[in-house]
């Protein structure tokens, strides 16, 4: 039998780059107010399509809303909480009330 010997790989040199280095950017909350012309079904069902939050969650952001007159909905980058801003306003109006304007109105703000 030959005499096999085991040979080693040879360690890889892992070198960072500042470019691949991450920053991380600052978090913005997605803030809804509240207003006269929407129900709690109609917060809750948006909490649930644009944002994926469960019946109770949705129904724990309506609450707040309606309690204390504004709710942060998400914390997230700039980008993400301008394009949920958006979808908040092009929602639609609550056709569960006859003279609804319109959809809610939600801001971005910088998280503290």
């Amino acid at each position: 039998m030959a005499d096999r010997q085991a040979v080693a790989e040879p360690a890889e040199e892992t070198q960072t780059d500042e470019r691949e280095e991450t920053k991380r950017q600052p978090p913005y909350n997605v803030v809804l107010w509240n207003d006269d012309d929407h129900t709690y079904e109609y917060v809750i069902a948006m909490m649930m399509q644009l944002f994926g939050h469960t019946m109770e969650r949705g129904y724990q952001i309506a609450k707040t809303v309606d309690t204390q007159g504004k709710a942060i909905v998400l914390t997230t980058t700039l980008e993400h909480a301008e394009l949920k801003r958006d979808q908040i306003h092009a929602f639609g109006q609550d056709k569960q009330i006859k003279d609804c304007a319109g959809s809610m109105y939600a801001t971005v703000e910088p998280a503290a």
